[in-house]
Formats: C-alpha cells, structure tokens, sequence
C-alpha cells in the first residue's frame, strides 16, 4: 500500500470520526414568535440548540428587523415593523460550513390591539408564577396606553403583587398538582387559598366529600362566575426536572406523562370554558452557568442534564400542542426571549432575575397583543 494512500485513508478516517462525534445540535424553532412596537424582543442562540458550548458556532439570522450580536438576535419594533416577518437562522460551525437551518415567523402587533376592548386573564403555574414578577410585567405593559381594561383572576395575591395582580401560581407544582392536589386541612386554615400548599384551587370537595376536579365551580367562585378569556399555563420544570436525561426512553416516558397530565387539566378547562383561549407556555430554559445548580443542588443536578430535558420537553411541547388554534390551544414561546445568562442570577439553576422574568412578561404580552389584533380582524 503506497504512502499516499495510507494517508488519505487516514483522514478520511479522521473525518469519518468527527463526523461521527459531531453534536446533534437539534436546533428547535417555533412556527411563530411575537413583538409588540416599542418592547424589546430577542432570541437567545442558546435556547434554540443542544450544546453545551454555543459559544463554538456561529449563528447567522436572515429578518428584514432586528440585529445579530453574539449570543442573541434582537429587535425593539417600531410601529412601521407591524407586520409579519419571515425569520431564519443558519447553524454555522467555526469554518462557516452550514451544520442546519431553521425557519419561524415573527408577527409584530400593533401597539393598540385591543385598545378599548376589555381581557379577563388567568395565570397558572409554579414558583416562577408564584415568585409574581412577569404578572407584575404584564400587569405594567397591559396598563401602557393602547390596551384593553384588564382584570387578573386568581385566589393567590402574594405580597410582592402589584394593585390587581393575582394568579394560580405555587412553588414546586406540577400539571399533576393542579389536577390531583387536594388536603381537607387546606380547607378551613385561616388564611385559605392565600396560603395553600397541598390543594389544588381548582379541586373542591363533592357532596360525599370526594375531592373532584371542578372548574365550573372555580369559574363561579374564583370568577364571579364569568369565565376567563384567557388561560395562560408556564409549567413543566417541576414534571420533568428529575428525569434521567442519559436515558432518552426515561425521559421522553416523564415527559409523556407530564404531557398527558397538561392533556387533561386543558379537556377539563375546555369544558368548562368552550370560549376561553388557553395559552401554553414553552418550558422555559436553564442558568447557563452550572455555578446556579451547584448553589442548588450541590453535584445532585447539573446543569446540562436539565438542558437536555428542558430542550426535549419543549420539542415535545411543539409537536402536541402545535396547531390546535381551533381547539383554542396555543404555544406561546416563552423559551426564546428569556436571556440564559443575564437573565439568571449567579446562585439559581432554574429560577430568573428580575430582567428574566421581565422578559417571560413580555413574551406573554406580545402573544397577547398579537392575539387581540387577530381577534379584531
């Protein structure tokens, strides 16, 4: 065998091997994310691929809006930006050499959509619900001018609630708990739901004292018996954060379960509210520093196992609530805006800053607008 050959069968070999070793980066894109003319808008790289090392590609983004920098593309939309726009981005590795692409479209609502028009919004989720920040956000943007009258429905008013804020938002909650949690204790405490821990506010006890799932009954207590335009759900960390992400069969059977508990906790609120729109959050993704999971978690959790879910699960999140806006089911991207590094402090795995959770505000406030510009058409 002449030298020559060995050495083109030795780096077609090389090839061949990282070829092999190369990363599935498995960039993820919603159909559609939203802005709103004067709010800041962005997509975090980070959150779209599966990589411990973003830093290692490059990330090129095509959109007739907005500007790429390092670590995000981002726009604050004028009001001549309203519109749909076509966005796509382009996975390069160090060389430029195209690794894949994707494709998602921005709609930009005007900025008085809605205005005149009145919104009766319930929230539901877990600690990053209950921690009241992006409801206070939202309760800040909905009061600019140019939106509707807006009531926030909820028996949960933390003390960090600013005037009007309420939610259905407790630490550690799962789907699961929202369908299930149910402790007669709860029931005659002093303080009621305002303290509740181990019962769902939407679960109330029978007749023979069974506890059962009633949100008729939440919608004529909680409600003033007039149901909610609209629900929005952020849940999903608690479902699936102690799945083994080294075993994909584990942790796509967590991930199905926690899906199939969002799948009857959404039929129960469709029966109940056939005109009510209910808006999915896409699980929101982690610190970038493993630094917050070590302050956590001490070596238990690390911060890629929990990417590695996070990033299934919402792929997961796309496909079985994808396209069901005639159910009155819809994605709201709350993944893209939320910046990994600065929108996390040091010390917090899973849990924003103020800037972050501003920014999960924001992303529901856009889909909102967006929302009430279509219903107006």
């Amino acid at each position: 065998m002449s030298l020559r050959l060995v050495v083109l069968l030795v780096l077609l070999g090389l090839v061949r091997s990282a070829f092999a070793a190369a990363p599935s980066l498995q960039l993820t894109l919603p159909p559609a994310f939203y802005a709103v003319p004067g709010v800041p808008m962005s997509v975090y790289f980070d959150n779209v691929v599966l990589t411990e090392t973003p830093e290692s590609y490059r990330f090129d983004v095509t959109c007739p809006i907005g500007e790429s920098e390092a670590r995000r593309w981002t726009v604050t939309p004028t009001d001549a930006h309203v519109g749909r726009h076509v966005f796509t981005l382009v996975v390069r590795d160090a060389q430029g050499a195209e690794l894949q692409r994707a494709r998602t479209l921005l709609h930009v609502a005007p900025r008085d959509a809605g205005s005149g028009g009145s919104l009766r919004l319930l929230i539901v989720g877990d600690s990053l619900t209950n921690a009241t920040h992006y409801p206070n956000e939202l309760a800040r943007l909905l009061s600019t001018p140019g939106n509707p009258r807006w009531t926030m429905l909820g028996t949960h008013r933390p003390a960090s609630a600013a005037p009007g804020v309420a939610h259905e938002g407790y630490g550690g909650w799962t789907w699961k708990s929202f369908l299930s949690l149910y402790t007669p204790a709860d029931e005659k405490t002093a303080a009621g739901p305002l303290a509740r821990k181990r019962t769902s506010p939407f679960i109330f006890p029978a007749a023979d004292g069974t506890p059962q799932l009633d949100i008729a009954r939440y919608v004529r207590e909680a409600c003033a018996g007039q149901a909610p335009d609209v629900v929005t759900f952020l849940l999903g960390i608690n479902d699936c954060f102690g799945a083994n992400p080294n075993d994909p069969a584990a942790m796509d059977k967590s991930i199905g379960a926690a899906l199939d508990h969002a799948e009857k906790l959404l039929a129960t609120f469709r029966a109940a509210c056939p005109q009510t729109t209910f808006a999915v959050g896409l699980t929101t993704p982690p610190n970038a520093r493993e630094s917050g999971f070590e302050a956590n978690y001490k070596g238990k959790y690390h911060r890629w196992g929990w990417k590695r879910i996070q990033h299934r699960l919402v792929q997961r999140m796309l496909t079985q609530f994808g396209g069901r806006e005639a159910q009155g089911i819809v994605i709201v991207p709350t993944e893209l805006n939320l910046d990994p590094v600065d929108g996390y402090p040091v010390n917090n795995g899973v849990h924003p800053n103020v800037t972050g959770y501003q920014q999960i505000g924001a992303s529901f406030y856009a889909w909102l607008k967006w929302r009430a510009q279509s219903a107006g058409r």
